[in-house]
């Protein structure tokens, strides 16, 4: 019995690791689109050039 309660422990951690994963994939990819469209639509300044589109 405990052979396979630690079998199926194991199922449920992977599992839950592999949905985590997969859920900080998705949240990766969306962070770089945002990145990416702030990079191109940022404004310019006065004199003409590109100005950080970021505050730090």
């Amino acid at each position: 019995m405990v052979p396979i309660l630690l079998v199926l422990l194991l199922v449920l951690i992977l599992f839950g690791a592999g949905f985590a994963v997969k859920i900080l994939w998705w949240i990766a990819i969306a962070v770089l689109v945002l990145w990416l469209l702030g990079f191109l639509m940022r404004s310019t300044t006065a004199g003409g050039g590109r100005g950080r589109w970021y505050r730090w």
